[in-house]
């Protein structure tokens, strides 16, 4: 029995709003924060206190201000445009596995970013190039699938397993162009793994308005996206065009999951997740569920960046490496494929 249900009715009472939930997430998103400034390599705990208390440490103020800071919040942003992405895409294609990772949009993403790479148009040290690169490939991913699952009129079992063919025409794809430019494969590696490795502020300073912009066009289409997790009848009903409903999440969706790919490569399993770990603790209101998903995604990134950072501190003590680290994307994957089997198991054996 949880300590929710033991607590007296008033505390009930106050769990159950959705501003206390909010506050609450809101406050284990700081404390993530906190974890993750602290996690690195090159500055003890003590020293990171120091900086932030202004001491004059010129090496600790770069690693930490210049390097750790815009880690932590790139990550945060990241996270949260996954979350909001992948609950966004589930609402308008009413499947609850339609993740940016099984829709074409994430692959697409990554994509876009490797071929402008390997033609030489983009780097990872290029933010802004590599937005565009990575919003192309993912408009053409969630495009392709626009095209074999439209006729179908949303209908989820055929737009999941749709998904799951573009998603890997693109990996194929992607396979193809590291063969023909086999000298970027080092550049890349953290757009197919994801990353937060060498994150500084000019990329915080192109993804915050990025993210902010697309993730308020979403919560924007909260109401739409509500009528549309009902389906299209009733969206009609409504008197909602459910194509145009759609078409308007979908650019949404591949727009922030482009802005996150392009920032810190493909973290698998964030956006298929998140949602629904955003409806079971906010419910089905997509006015409160969509913040919801942006901060819970910000609370598993940043936690998992931390998590990362840590392990690759004992990884490399426990190995008597001198350089080691682990890509908060594998950590990502790793705990995301265990979660969903998990639940696949629990929903078998409900049945």
């Amino acid at each position: 029995m949880s300590v929710l249900e033991t607590a007296p009715g008033p505390a009930r009472r106050a769990w159950r709003s959705p501003a206390v939930r909010m506050g609450a997430l809101a406050a284990l998103a700081a404390l993530v924060a906190c974890a993750d400034l602290f996690a690195g390599r090159g500055v003890t705990g003590e020293g990171v206190r120091a900086v932030l208390l202004g001491a004059d440490d010129p090496l600790a103020e770069h690693i930490v201000l210049q390097l750790r800071l815009p880690r932590l919040l790139v990550a945060l942003v990241a996270g949260a445009s996954l979350g909001v992405a992948g609950l966004v895409l589930q609402s308008a294609l009413r499947n609850p596995l339609a993740g940016p990772e099984v829709t074409g949009v994430t692959p697409g993403a990554v994509l876009g970013a490797v071929a402008a790479t390997g033609l030489g148009l983009a780097g990872w040290d290029s933010p802004t190039a590599v937005v565009v690169a990575a919003c192309l490939g993912g408009f053409a991913g969630a495009g392709l699938l626009w095209l074999l699952a439209g006729r179908e009129k949303g209908d989820p079992e055929q737009t999941a397993v749709y998904g799951v063919l573009v998603s890997a025409v693109l990996a194929g794809l992607t396979a193809v162009v590291l063969l023909v430019a086999p000298g970027e494969l080092g550049s890349v590696v953290q757009w197919l793994i994801g990353s937060t490795e060498g994150r500084v502020w000019p990329h915080w300073n192109l993804l915050w308005p990025w993210a902010a912009a697309w993730g308020a066009a979403a919560w924007l289409l909260s109401a739409p996206l509500t009528l549309l997790r009902c389906g299209d009848e009733q969206a009609a009903a409504a008197g909602l065009d459910a194509g145009r409903g759609r078409a308007a999440a979908l650019v949404c969706a591949v727009a922030l999951t482009a802005g996150a790919v392009s920032a810190v490569g493909a973290l698998g399993f964030v956006g298929l997740l998140v949602p629904h770990l955003a409806l079971a603790v906010f419910g089905a209101d997509l006015r409160i569920a969509l913040p919801g998903a942006a901060l819970l995604g910000a609370v598993v990134v940043c936690g998992a960046d931390a998590a990362a950072q840590l392990v690759s501190r004992l990884l490399v003590v426990a190995l008597d490496a001198d350089r080691l680290t682990l890509p908060v994307g594998a950590l990502t994957t790793f705990v995301g494929a265990g979660l969903l089997l998990v639940v696949a198991r629990r929903r078998t054996d409900e049945r």
